[in-house]
């Protein structure tokens, strides 16, 4: 996949960038050695000139849907990839109308979270936010919080990003815009402390969840695992069996990206579920598949967009159904298999 997409780039990069200047050469050879007008040549020019800046495009389009094919196809595990054969072999696929329906209920069983009735069953609900810089984290614990708000529940932010620079005046804006509690020390203190005090006080003030940010600086990945144990150890001294969910945020326009990342923090920290930012259309979905069969963890929450309210639980269904949704003419008429 990547050797085709990357041939399929590289030709269009080259029409895009070449077929201009070649035009240009050629009018230019015949204008000046056969006689013929510079401006008739040009004009005779276009057509050819059009057609190769459409092939570039078609070609954009087609890298384009290698690459969405690819993460669909590699977010499937063994049984999503052999569904439909084994559905024609037990007699559960009859004809063509019925692979679709097989492979959107083989996806809803593959992504279904039996975990959701544990949450918020503690008092306070420790929940530790891990993810690399510029995935969204700090935002999506801020969008977090207003929902939790709305819900009746009295939340309170722990700033341990201490490393990023105004990582914890971005927390403070949210904090004051969801109706949160914050707790955070100056920039460059200890994360585990500022993890210990926010836990502390979320106990004494009765808080009903507590949101704890994290750096994300996954290429010192020793110290940063370091510096998340460190935390869990501290919580811990606090409230025993806390963080009660560790959630990892993904950009889920990074693709592959993302996939590297999600291993990489499950070899850090016991992760309990994901975030999946971004996946406002411009996202590729096949993503979802792909997390979840690296991880083997259910995907919490979906970010949408840019604002507060864009962020919605993750419904299996729902993303299934619009997986495999189509068009019946797009199927065409049944076939036996």
């Amino acid at each position: 996949r990547k050797e085709f997409a990357g041939a399929v780039e590289a030709v269009a990069s080259t029409g895009g960038q070449f077929c201009p200047p070649i035009m240009g050469a050629v009018g230019f050879v015949m204008a000046e050695f056969l006689g013929i007008s510079y401006t008739k040549v040009m004009l005779a020019a276009i057509v050819p000139a059009l057609l190769c800046l459409l092939f570039a495009v078609l070609a954009q389009v087609v890298s384009n849907f290698a690459n969405e094919y690819y993460d669909y196809v590699a977010g499937t595990d063994k049984k999503g990839r052999e569904g439909p054969r084994r559905g024609v072999t037990e007699g559960t696929i009859h004809n063509t109308n019925e692979v679709m329906p097989f492979m959107e209920k083989t996806v809803k069983e593959l992504l279904k979270d039996d975990t959701i009735d544990q949450e918020n069953t503690h008092h306070p609900e420790v929940i530790l936010v891990v993810g690399v810089n510029g995935v969204g984290k700090t935002t999506t614990i801020g969008k977090l919080s207003g929902k939790l708000h709305k819900e009746g529940k009295k939340v309170l932010l722990a700033a341990a990003d201490t490393f990023r620079a105004a990582a914890s005046e971005q927390l403070t804006i949210w904090a004051e815009r969801t109706g949160a509690d914050i707790v955070k020390h100056a920039e460059g203190a200890d994360p585990a402390a500022v993890a210990f005090d926010a836990v502390s006080a979320a106990k004494a003030r009765g808080v009903d969840v507590v949101l704890i940010d994290t750096a994300g600086r996954l290429q010192t990945k020793v110290n940063l695992m370091e510096e998340l144990a460190k935390i869990s150890r501290v919580i811990k001294k606090v409230i025993p069996d806390a963080p009660h969910q560790t959630l990892l945020v993904l950009d889920a326009t990074t693709g592959q990206n993302a996939i590297s990342q999600a291993k990489n923090f499950g070899e850090i920290v016991p992760l309990t579920g994901v975030v999946l930012t971004k996946l406002d259309g411009t996202a590729k979905g096949g993503v979802v598949l792909s997390v979840h069969e690296e991880l083997h963890v259910p995907i919490k929450w979906i970010g949408l967009g840019e604002r507060e309210d864009d962020l919605d639980r993750f419904h299996p269904d729902d993303f299934a159904k619009a997986l495999f949704e189509t068009e019946d003419h797009i199927l065409g008429e049944s076939t036996k298999v």
